[in-house]
């Protein structure tokens, strides 16, 4: 059962609209609703408030300012950024446009919106810091890289001398944009309090996270703070951590003791939720004429928010990616007053893979050699920088098979020498990896005197189908249909899990629960051979079996509802546990990553410039599928967010305010079915058994590393133009166009 293409056992709640999100939650009653005045001046200090129009307005309940709203806890630096506490309206102080500087509260959300209009602010502006080019020479480096997970530099040997005696080297510097996780749903907060305890509905992606958060904010004990996320629409990385509008619906529903809903509108969004940080990147690489590289290094210099510690791991993708004696990889951050950056989908590998790979690109085309080729020939047989060996790595099975089905041979090697009526056509590829997490994780699995099953825990499903997969999980492990068990998540009632992100949500909750199934199968084992009654009685439970709603010793056996019946009439559970990596020894014995290899073909227009991706092929090994089904819909999602990295996406700071110019997803552009018209997703089978007890691995991000740059490669291949600045739009193309 597990890895079969199960359809979505929540897809008739979603269909019938029964699935209920956060905005959508009336478990309270009738609540009252909240709206966020931002800031309109991109650094400075608030010098004048006047909040009495707004007080007077129609159902107006509240209106707050750092001048009345509640004491807050500040955060503690030493822990989990996204656990930390999140202060609001606590200072006159202004660090980035669209910053909160009221709440207002009113009977409906129409009543809020208007009066939050006639909030009167005046502002002192300062001169802000918001051009991370004209920054660039500020530049430092930090002490930790995505909360200590990863080192801020690496270095072996010497890559200066390196270059300096290769015959061909490639020295050059990329730079990618803003970035915005733009989820279908915005985040949310329904909060009720009965007496000191408070039930928050948040729209978030780990929920254990979002309790110590409010917890830690308000100041009070975590068993006072129940957090429920049943249905997620969405998060990227931008609901990892709850924000503005969850620390303000609690504390308003506290002063007021009525229910509180605030929804971000999507405009809010683009200021108020982390976006990816902008990056200038810095990629060498040395090689003989072989293609054999004697030196990498990968230097980045990545925006970050005045007191915010925050540092993408760009320049960390590249370390166990290909051999070379000599390497050096940094991370550089430049303040700026800009909201915070935050982990958006592939953090490090969407942004850094676009410039290595493009780099290698470059270079194969500089030695005459095939991509494809170059990628196979620096295959390291231990990971380069820590000198482990690899768990399980099919990198050039990804690339070879990607090639073949791909039509890789058709690829003409000199560029703008491909055409049809209506422009160039070309041809680009790129490989792909991403770490594979393993993260503290814990899951209940109960049996009824029924004989089916319910599995609890609080890890979250935000589109990617953790409802199935413990559904088919637990239904493998205790020999029963995947009908036969309920999956209750996303309620801090539940065994505290890592929740979903850095595509360790899967591998984790499924991997605890296979552990509960296997220590409820001992309990049932142990009981049965204790029970006179049992046909199993006085055998050894150690061979004890469970299929087709029956546990077996040897050919002894019985209905496992009977023994659930006769020995557990209420009911028997075990509770499955996964460590974090750390105290795992297979994570410190060897380098566990995932993989995979992009093929796109594009066409420039020969007058417009404009580019059309016409097709796209991914090749991945993640280890076991838990689902073929939602396996393939990430990973197709994942290469569809690449074109948007390589063709689209991109938001522009105004050097006037410090606000992003983009306001909404009219302005905002991403990646729609007609710009991807042919586009596949090849699993390669597999179980990478130093993994975990299931063999299996995280893909959720692993179709978006490395995708964008397979579409860059392309538009080099069809006209000859090499972009370095992304998004690649046509006034990058058209200069250098080819007659």
């Amino acid at each position: 059962m597990i890895g079969d293409p199960v359809p979505r056992i929540d897809a008739p709640k979603k269909v019938t609209g029964t699935a209920t999100y956060t905005a959508e939650v009336w478990d309270a009653g009738q609540p009252l609703y909240g709206w966020i005045v931002g800031a309109a001046i991109g650094h400075g200090r608030i010098a004048r408030l006047d909040t009495a129009r707004a007080e007077a307005a129609p159902g107006v309940q509240l209106v707050w300012t750092h001048r009345n709203a509640p004491k807050q806890h500040e955060p503690d630096a030493g822990q989990i950024s996204y656990a930390r506490a999140r202060p609001v309206l606590t200072s006159a102080e202004i660090r980035h446009h669209g910053e909160a500087v009221a709440l207002v509260v009113a009977t409906t959300l129409e009543e809020a919106r208007a009066a939050a209009a006639l909030v009167d602010v005046a502002y002192e502006a300062a001169d802000g810091h918001f051009d991370l080019a004209a920054r660039e020479a500020h530049a430092v480096e930090p002490p930790m890289v995505q909360s200590g997970l990863f080192a801020t530099r690496s270095k072996l040997g010497d890559v200066d001398a390196a270059m300096a005696a290769a015959p061909v080297t490639i020295d050059r510097r990329y730079t990618t944009p803003y970035e915005l996780a733009q989820p279908m749903e915005p985040p949310a907060c329904f909060a009720a309090w009965k007496g000191d305890q408070v039930t928050v509905h948040t729209s978030t992606q780990i929920i254990a996270a979002a309790r110590a958060r409010i917890a830690q904010t308000l100041g009070i004990p975590m068993e006072k703070v129940k957090v429920v996320a049943r249905y997620v629409g969405g998060g990227f990385g931008s609901k990892l951590g709850v924000q503005a509008e969850t620390i303000l619906a609690v504390l308003a529903a506290r002063a007021l003791a009525k229910p509180v809903k605030i929804a971000l509108s999507r405009q809010q969004m683009f200021q108020l939720v982390s976006q990816r940080p902008a990056s200038r990147q810095r990629v060498r690489l040395a090689a003989g004429r072989d293609g054999l590289l004697t030196a990498f290094a990968h230097e980045a210099t990545i925006q970050q928010a005045y007191g915010s510690d925050f540092v993408e791991q760009t320049a960390a993708c590249g370390r166990p990616l290909y051999a070379a004696a000599n390497r050096f990889t940094t991370h550089r951050v430049v303040s700026l007053h800009l909201p915070p950056g935050g982990d958006v989908r592939a953090p490090g590998e969407a942004t850094g893979l676009l410039a290595i790979e493009s780099a290698m690109d470059e270079l194969a085309h500089a030695l005459g050699l095939d991509p494809v080729e170059l990628r196979v020939r620096n295959e390291p047989p231990r990971d380069p920088e820590s000198n482990v060996p690899f768990s399980q790595r099919r990198l050039v099975e990804c690339l070879q098979e990607g090639a073949r089905r791909f039509g890789w041979q058709r690829r003409r090697a000199t560029p703008a020498t491909l055409r049809d009526a209506h422009g160039w056509i070309g041809y680009g590829m790129a490989s792909a990896i991403r770490t594979h997490f393993q993260l503290a994780t814990s899951v209940r699995v109960r049996l009824g005197p029924s004989g089916a099953a319910v599995v609890q825990s609080d890890m979250t499903d935000i589109g990617t189908g953790t409802y199935t997969i413990l559904a088919q999980t637990v239904g493998e492990a205790l020999g029963i249909s995947h009908h036969d068990v309920r999956v209750e998540l996303g309620d801090s009632d539940f065994p505290t899990s890592a929740g979903s992100g850095g595509s360790f949500g899967a591998a984790n909750s499924c991997n605890a629960a296979f552990r509960a199934c296997r220590a409820l199968r001992a309990r049932l084992a142990a009981a049965a051979v204790a029970d006179p009654l049992s046909p199993m009685h006085g055998l050894d439970p150690a061979g004890a079996t469970l299929a087709d709603g029956r546990l077996a010793i040897g050919h002894a056996s019985e209905p496992v509802a009977d023994l659930v019946t006769r020995l557990f009439p209420s009911g028997v559970d075990a509770i499955g546990d996964v460590a974090d990596g750390t105290a795992e020894p297979s994570y410190k014995a060897y380098a566990l990553n995932t993989y995979g290899a992009h093929f796109a073909e594009v066409r420039v227009d020969a007058v417009t410039g404009e580019v059309r991706l016409q097709r796209m092929l991914g090749v991945f090994d993640g280890g076991r599928m838990l689902n073929r089904a939602t396996a393939r819909s990430q990973l197709l999602g994942g290469m569809l967010w690449g074109a948007g990295g390589a063709l689209l996406e991109d938001a522009p700071v105004d050097p006037r305010y410090g606000s992003f110019a983009a306001r909404d997803l009219a302005q905002y552009l991403v990646p729609a079915h007609a710009d991807v018209p042919e586009i596949d997703a090849i699993i390669l089978e597999g179980v990478d058994d130093k993994a975990n007890d299931l063999g299996a691995k995280g893909v959720g991000e692993l179709g978006i590393c490395g995708a964008g740059a397979a579409i860059a490669n392309a538009v080099f291949n069809a006209v000859g133009v090499r972009v370095r600045d992304f998004p690649i739009t046509i006034e990058k193309l058209l200069p250098g166009l080819p007659r």
